[in-house]
């Protein structure tokens, strides 16, 4: 069955008439239903929300695979291309997602009775006063019984389901206030099989936390994370177009780093301190602003950075982007998980506040210094994630469904590399705040891959940022903790780095090349919209790969194979 915005498509092209310019209609479609299907498939691991999920997934891939790609226009097989590897990665998650519900199985086997109470609601079935007593009563059974069986887990799989239970009380809690006070005799029955059902849940859910994970309520939870293993790397690289296996892409970042602590040396030594380029970072630490001046040393950094750009020609800045952006303080709780700047159209920073402990107050101000400033306003703001945002919503901003990391966090930090290049550090202090963050985004791709790959511990992971980068404990703990508590996916910090040298390695081919303009090549980037950056070359090349095609674009190095 072929979906009615992609008919006069197949119409125009079976008839020999141009074809539309890209799918935008399709892929706006394609979205909506998706998320529509999902809110009433709403059940993380239910097996009626994969099923349903699926069935969608694999009509929309047929529908795709009836275009015929060669009468398409550049943009409309960008966005075949596209389509096809968002399709197939979902059914790949949807996989993915079912070996995690096998695991969960042995901690929740109730789960199935809350999925089924929160179904019939759905469906808009009523319920039976009795039965829905008798089935809360072998609910708080089910849950008595596996917390008597003290079922062993990982830590990993523990926190895991802790978490599913989190929404599993939501679930029943919604399913029972959705009749008790409506049906009268609903309420008769339940409301005290409820309390009790759901009372076993929480003992259930605060167990696991403490006996299973370690978890101690009012304290910060430990670093756990849940690695996914090296063929999920490779489905999850597969589908962002990195033709790199995670071993060849740590190779590529020791290169990195070992480059950063050559650069590293060579500032250390006209600071006068030969090559301890430790000490230098230490000093470059120690010069921060007053309390209170922070924000107005962002807003002199922004400014430069913009005059920076358009001095040289670099980029088109819109008016209103220069205009619009704002700025707001982190909160001390907030700082536990983002020490540093994090930006947009509202830039967010990291300093002390009174009330922080005089320790935490020192890593505050240590880690956010004037030099390591430098090179983080513009990544946040101008050219970096500000203008990126700003462009994605004027243009092309259906593809934001296809959007990525390496995109996004590839494109701010090849500015970063960009402005080293072009000469924007004023001092070899500079030059350390900037080879720091470098340094930094290598270790990221050192220390995640290395844990998703059962390599390192969370606590390793804080000694590499201590060690080998030279972060404060506090800060590296909040690095840690952001990048493997599940707020991330696990490719996220490895998009840093290797989007950046995807984006040099694309400018060395077009500008450098002579073959477009510093700011026609910039330009069109952020005129394309957020999508995998072999894609992004692909369109600026017109060299498209065939829709299921492996990635093939060797930016740094040649790859060895999977």
């Amino acid at each position: 069955m072929i979906a009615a915005t992609l008919l006069p498509l197949l119409v125009s092209i079976q008839g020999g008439v141009a074809a539309p310019d890209d799918l935008h209609e399709w892929v706006g479609r394609f979205t909506a239903d998706r998320d529509a299907l999902g809110r009433r498939h709403d059940v993380e691991y239910s097996p009626d929300r994969a099923r349903a999920m699926r069935a969608f997934y694999e009509a929309e891939r047929a529908e795709l695979g009836a275009l015929d790609a060669t009468k398409l226009g550049l943009e409309a097989r960008i966005d075949s291309v596209l389509a096809d590897g968002e399709i197939a990665y979902a059914l790949a998650r949807l996989e993915r997602d079912a070996r995690a519900l096998a695991e969960l199985e042995p901690l929740l086997p109730f789960a199935s009775t809350i999925w089924a109470l929160h179904g019939a609601r759905a469906r808009i079935e009523t319920p039976d006063p009795r039965e829905s007593a008798e089935a809360l009563v072998r609910l708080k059974d089910e849950i008595a019984k596996v917390r008597e069986a003290t079922p062993e887990a990982s830590k990993q799989v523990a926190l895991r389901a802790a978490r599913a239970i989190d929404r599993l009380r939501d679930l029943l809690s919604g399913w029972h206030d959705h009749f008790a006070g409506y049906d009268p005799l609903f309420t008769w029955w339940t409301a005290k099989p409820f309390e009790e059902a759901r009372s076993k849940l929480d003992d259930y859910r605060a167990w696991l936390r403490k006996d299973r994970v370690g978890i101690e309520e009012g304290k910060d939870e430990p670093i756990v994370g849940d690695p996914i293993g090296r063929e999920a790397l490779l489905v999850d690289l597969a589908h962002e177009r990195i033709a790199y296996t995670p071993e060849e892409l740590l190779a590529i970042a020791e290169r990195e780093s070992t480059w950063c602590e050559t650069e590293l040396k060579k500032a250390s030594a006209e600071m006068g301190l030969g090559d301890d380029w430790k000490a230098a970072l230490e000093r470059v630490k120690q010069d921060f602003v007053e309390p209170g001046k922070q924000p107005e040393l962002v807003k002199e950094l922004a400014e430069e950075a913009v005059r920076f750009l358009e001095e040289r020609k670099l980029v088109t800045l819109p008016p209103l982007a220069k205009e619009v952006w704002r700025l707001e303080m982190i909160s001390p709780e907030g700082q536990k998980t983002a020490p540093f700047f994090l930006g947009g159209e509202v830039i967010q920073v990291a300093y002390p506040t009174d009330a922080m402990e005089h320790a935490d107050k020192l890593m505050s101000l240590r880690g956010n210094n004037v030099h390591f400033a430098r090179a983080t306003v513009f990544h946040e703001l101008i050219p970096g994630h500000h203008l990126q945002g700003f462009m994605n919503e004027r243009y092309r901003p259906y593809r934001g469904v296809f959007s990525t990391p390496f995109w996004t966090e590839g494109w701010a930090l090849y500015w970063e590399m960009r402005f080293w290049d072009l000469g924007w550090p004023k001092s070899p202090e500079d030059r350390v705040g900037m080879l720091f963050w470098r340094m930094h985004r290598s270790a990221r791709i050192l220390f995640s891959l290395g844990f998703h790959l059962g390599n390192l511990t969370p606590e390793q992971c804080v000694e590499m940022l201590v060690e080998r980068v030279g972060h404060e404990r506090a800060n590296a703990e909040a690095e840690v903790r952001r990048s493997l508590n599940g707020s991330y996916p696990p490719l996220y910090q490895i998009a840093y780095m290797t989007g950046a040298l995807q984006f040099r390695a694309l400018h060395e081919e077009l500008v450098t090349s002579g073959k477009l303009t510093e700011r026609a090549f910039h330009d069109a980037i952020l005129q394309g919209g957020n999508m995998p950056i072999e894609l992004v070359r692909a369109r600026l090349t017109g060299k498209v790969p065939e829709r299921g095609s492996p990635p093939a674009w060797v930016f740094a190095g040649e790859p060895s194979g999977k």
